[in-house]
């Protein structure tokens, strides 16, 4: 579904990402992990086109999407929900999630995604900005599904929400990859949430993806030693 190959890119002389090769199948789901500064937020922004790759190719479905601009990738089936969330604090819920409709020429949001995030429905006219912080990261991923990917990017999705709303996240993130079938990236310093969420897991170290093992049977020791400080 995504195939990443030879992926770099740099901050002015500085190169962030050094050659990274990933392939995410059909409705996998995968966590990058690693600690601050390792280039986890530089590879969303990549694969988004936010930030320019200065060499190497990410295709969607097959489909080359390297030299696209965001909102073209968008079309292309890649939806991405920024650290920090990024909602519309003074558009309503309802309008929030309306923004993601812009690549599917639809005019209504599909009722499926009320379903997924009922709370949503029920605060469908409040602000964005008064909701709380659990409940903004759910509409963020919201807005995101409205654009209907195939590929869905999450940038620290657990930053800044109390535990219990994390565990329903993983809930979450896992129904929407089985009724929706998409692929899911999820970037991510928390191992417990990873280990409920993720297929498979990641450990980008400086730039360089340095461990890759599939959930079951994964050397716990191993990932926390490169996690922690």
């Amino acid at each position: 579904m995504l195939n990443v190959k030879e992926l770099r890119s740099a901050y002015g002389q500085s190169e962030v990402l050094h050659g990274l090769d990933l392939n995410v199948k059909p409705g996998e789901i995968v966590a990058i992990m690693g600690r601050n500064g390792m280039g986890k937020t530089t590879l969303m922004k990549t694969l988004m086109g936010i930030m320019p790759s200065t060499s190497g190719a990410v295709s969607v479905e097959g489909a080359e999407v390297t030299d696209l601009k965001p909102h073209q990738r968008v079309k292309n089936g890649i939806a991405y929900v920024p650290q920090g969330r990024m909602i519309f604090s003074s558009m309503t819920v309802k309008e929030n999630v309306e923004t993601g409709l812009t690549s599917t020429g639809e005019k209504s949001v599909p009722e499926d995604i009320y379903e997924l995030f009922p709370v949503l429905l029920e605060m469908k006219s409040r602000r964005g900005g008064n909701l709380s912080g659990g409940q903004q990261q759910q509409l963020a991923i919201a807005r995101a599904l409205a654009s209907k990917p195939k590929v869905l990017l999450l940038d620290e999705p657990t930053e800044g929400i109390q535990p219990s709303i994390i565990r329903e996240m993983a809930r979450t993130l896992r129904r929407i990859r089985d009724e929706k079938g998409l692929s899911i990236i999820v970037s991510e310093q928390v191992l417990t949430f990873a280990l409920e969420v993720a297929d498979r897991v990641v450990v980008l170290e400086n730039g360089t993806f340095v461990h890759d093992s599939p959930r079951e049977g994964i050397d716990e020791a191993k990932v926390s030693k490169f996690l922690s400080v």
